[in-house]
């Protein structure tokens, strides 16, 4: 077998390699086996696996699926670009360009949202679409576990109406201990930041919260003051 390295992306034998994951730390045991930290490419979840679990992935299935995910976005922006101009509260006329193409549309007033997010690429990848669909968004790039130092400060400054917290989660017994905090990877982080960001809406504005990630405890999320939570499924 050839041998792995952080950043190899790899998918579990014994998941029937349903997930493309990339290697982000490696931790060597002293059976000389090792275990593989693993954070999701296409999808929100981190988990970890034996290393004898792994398999090396071709570069052109990668590629595929990554750019199968890009058109799916691509579609669903443009579907939301060309809804009737009735279809929104309209403002003045704005030029938007995607791929290449220049439409004329009317300026969307959403409100401001706030998005943490754990992971530098999908912070890079959320800034862009919010960019292409006009919203005004500011993007941070902050691990799950600092997320919930951070946030009120954040809050303080830059005063959303809507706060976006996402990262990486994942069941580590799969199948079992859905209610347990500790079975989950970062739910309690996502949990956490909800507290503090309730904390600072009681004495500032309303807010609306999006939270939380693929297998995350999102009952608890909710239960902490998120109006939405991620779900399994």
């Amino acid at each position: 077998m050839k041998r792995l390295k952080k950043g190899d992306v790899v998918a579990r034998i014994s998941y029937n390699k349903d997930v493309l994951f990339e290697i982000t730390r490696i931790i060597k045991l002293n059976n000389n086996k090792k275990i593989m930290i693993l954070k999701g490419i296409t999808e929100r979840i981190e988990a970890d696996s034996p290393e004898e679990d792994l398999e090396i992935v071709d570069k052109r299935i990668v590629e595929e699926k990554i750019l199968t995910l890009e058109e799916k976005i691509q579609c669903h922006i443009k579907e939301y670009i060309n809804k009737p101009k009735d279809y929104f509260l309209l403002a003045k006329d704005k030029l938007l360009f995607l791929k290449g193409e220049k439409r004329s549309i009317r300026k969307i007033y959403t409100g401001k949202i706030l998005h943490l997010d754990g992971d530098r690429r999908y912070s890079e990848k959320s800034a862009k679409y919010y960019r292409n669909l006009g919203l005004n968004a500011i993007v941070k790039n902050i691990p799950e576990n600092k997320q919930p130092q951070v946030v009120r400060m954040l809050l303080d400054r830059y005063e959303p109406d809507i706060l976006v917290i996402t990262g990486h989660d994942g069941m580590i017994k799969k199948g079992t201990g859905f209610n347990d905090i500790y079975n989950y990877r970062n739910s309690r982080h996502f949990i956490k930041t909800v507290n503090e960001a309730r904390i600072w809406s009681r004495s500032h504005k309303d807010l609306a919260i999006f939270a939380g990630a693929c297998q995350s405890f999102y009952e608890a999320i909710i239960g902490a003051g998120a109006n939405f939570a991620s779900s399994p499924r």
